[in-house]
C-alpha cells in the first residue's frame, strides 16, 4: 500500500464551499506542469539538487549500517549535535521509528538518543548529566564545521570526553560534515576520526535521508532499506508527467494557488498519529526556509508553515481553526493501521455513559477523532486535503519526506525563487558571529553594538 492524498477540499465549490482554489485556476496549473516539471528535472541532471538521489545511494547506506555493527553494544546513548536540518530529521524519524517513549527506558536493546539542537545550557548541560561519556557515541554534524551552535557544543562534549577517557576519546566520535571544505574535515583527518559525507549538492533541509539521517538511524536499528525504497517510491510518483497522478506536484499547486488566490496564507500540517508529530517542525523548516522569499521583483512571498497533532490540538487550536480567520488550509495526516493498537475496556459499574467505548480500540478513537475535526473544518468552511498513510513504517515514512520535499522544490518554481538558498538566515549568523568577537567580524561587532532598537519611551519596567 502506498500514500494517497485527497485535495477534494482544497477546490472551491466542494463539501467546504466556496474557499479554495479555482478549478480553472488548478487547469492552469496542469497546463504549466510540463515546464516546471522539467525545470526541476533539469536542475537534477545538472547536479543541483542532489536530494533527488540520495534513495539510490546504497553505498552510503551500507557504510552507516557498516559502522553501526562495528559499535553494535558498546554505547548506551548516542548524542546527536546539530541544529535546524541537521537536526529536525533525525527527530522525526526517531519519533515515527524507534519505540514510543524509548529514551526514558532502561536497559534498551538499542542506545537512547539526544539530539542536542538548542545552545540553550539548560539542554546542553542536562545531556551532558543524564549521558555518561564514558558510554555515550558523538555525532557532530555541520557541513562548514562553523556552525556557532553545533561547534560550541562540540567543544564542551570534547572536553567532558577526554576528561573521561582520556586518548581513547576517538573511538567516541563520528564527524558529519562536508567531503573537503569546512572546518571539521582536516580536524577529522587528523585524528582519524569516523566520517561521513554530507553531499555538496544537498542542503541541509533536504539531507534528512543523507548521513545526517541514515548515519543515526543505523545506530538506532532503523529499517534503512525499507526507508529508502519509500522514498525512491515517492520521488518516482512525485516526477510524473501526469499532473492529476503527481501527489507533490497536486499538493505544491493547491498550496501556492490558495496562497496567491485565495487568501490563505497559511498551511497547516495535522497529523493524526504522536508517532508523526515531529514531521510538523522538520516540514515547518522545509517550507519556511524554502519558500519564504524576497522574489524578483522585490516582494517578499510564500506561505506560513504550520503545525497541529491530534487528537491534542483539537483541545488547544481546533478552536480558532474553526471560527477564526480564514486564511488557514490543512493537510491531514490519517493512519490507516495503527500497529500498536490497544483494546479500551469494558467500562465498570457506575461509568455506564461510557458503555460506547467498550470494545473499541484507542486506534478506533483517534481514527474517528481525525475524521470528526476534517468533517468540523470542511462544515466551518476550512479548505483541506487527507493524506492517508497505510500505517507508520519506514516505508511511508520515506514516501512522505519526499512528498514533501519534491512538492517544496516544486513550489519554488511556481512562486519563481530559489527553494534552496536562505539569506535570511545568513544576516543574524554573521550577527552573531561579531557579537561573539569571531576573526573577521569586527566591523559587523561595531554595526550590531551601534545599532538602537529600543526606546525607554516604550519600555515597562
Amino acid at each position: 500500500m502506498v500514500l494517497t492524498l485527497d485535495y477534494t477540499c482544497f477546490v472551491r465549490g466542494g463539501p467546504q464551499g466556496e474557499v479554495g482554489v479555482d478549478p480553472e485556476h488548478l487547469e492552469q496549473a496542469a497546463d504549466q506542469h510540463a515546464e516546471k516539471l522539467s525545470s526541476l528535472k533539469g536542475k537534477r541532471d545538472s547536479g543541483q539538487l542532489g536530494f533527488f538521489d540520495l534513495p539510490d545511494d546504497r553505498s552510503t547506506m551500507a557504510a552507516c549500517l557498516e559502522y553501526a555493527e562495528s559499535v553494535s553494544g558498546r554505547f548506551e546513548n548516542i548524542v546527536v549535535m546539530g541544529i535546524g536540518g541537521s537536526a529536525l530529521g533525525t527527530q522525526a524519524l526517531h519519533a515515527a521509528l524507534s519505540r514510543p517513549l524509548h529514551d526514558s527506558r532502561l536497559p534498551n536493546d538499542r542506545p537512547r538518543l539526544f539530539v542536542v539542537d538548542n545552545v540553550d545550557p539548560s539542554l546542553v548541560g542536562g545531556v551532558l548529566r543524564v549521558a555518561n561519556p564514558e558510554t555515550t557515541l558523538f555525532n557532530v554534524i555541520s557541513k562548514s564545521g562553523s556552525t556557532a551552535e553545533t561547534m560550541s557544543q562540540f567543544l564542551l562534549f570534547l572536553e567532558a570526553l577526554k576528561a573521561a577517557v582520556g586518548d581513547s576519546w576517538r573511538d567516541h566520535i563520528v564527524v558529519t560534515t562536508d567531503a573537503q571544505q569546512g572546518f571539521l574535515r582536516p580536524f577529522a583527518d587528523v585524528h582519524a576520526l569516523k566520517s561521513f559525507v554530507v553531499p555538496d549538492n544537498v542542503g541541509g533541509r533536504f539531507s534528512v535521508l543523507s548521513p545526517v539521517g541514515l548515519l543515526p538511524g543505523a545506530l538506532m536499528g532503523w529499517n534503512l532499506p525499507q526507508l529508502l525504497e519509500g522514498a525512491a517510491h515517492g520521488r518516482n510518483r512525485s516526477l510524473s508527467g501526469d499532473f492529476a497522478q503527481n501527489p507533490a506536484a497536486v499538493w505544491a499547486a493547491c498550496h501556492h494557488l490558495l496562497d496567491t488566490r485565495c487568501g490563505v496564507h497559511s498551511q497547516v500540517l495535522f497529523p493524526y498519529s504522536h508517532r508523526l508529530r515531529l514531521m510538523v517542525d522538520w516540514n515547518v523548516q522545509l517550507v519556511a526556509e524554502s519558500l519564504g522569499k524576497v522574489d524578483a521583483q522585490g516582494r517578499r512571498i510564500g506561505p506560513f508553515p504550520h503545525g497541529a497533532v491530534g487528537a491534542t490540538d483539537q483541545h488547544s487550536q481546533v478552536q480558532l481553526f474553526a471560527q477564526g480567520p480564514r486564511d488557514k488550509a490543512f493537510t491531514f495526516l490519517r493512519v490507516l493501521n495503527h500497529k500498536d493498537d490497544l483494546l479500551i475496556p469494558d467500562h465498570p459499574q457506575g461509568l455506564d455513559e461510557l458503555a460506547y467505548l467498550s470494545g473499541k480500540t484507542f486506534g478506533q478513537l483517534l481514527d474517528a477523532e481525525c475524521r470528526a475535526t476534517q468533517l468540523a473544518l470542511t462544515d466551518a468552511g476550512c479548505p483541506n486535503a487527507l493524506i492517508s498513510v497505510p500505517e507508520v513504517d519506514a516505508h511511508s515514512v520515506g514516501e512522505f519526506l519526499m512528498w514533501s520535499m519534491v512538492a517544496t522544490a516544486y513550489g519554488g518554481e511556481l512562486y519563481g525563487v530559489d527553494a534552496f538558498d536562505q539569506p535570511g538566515v545568513e544576516a543574524g549568523k554573521v550577527a552573531t558571529y561579531g557579537l561573539m568577537g569571531r576573526p573577521g567580524f569586527e566591523q559587523e561587532r561595531s554595526r550590531v553594538e551601534g545599532r538602537k532598537i529600543s526606546d525607554p519611551n516604550y519600555r515597562v519596567i
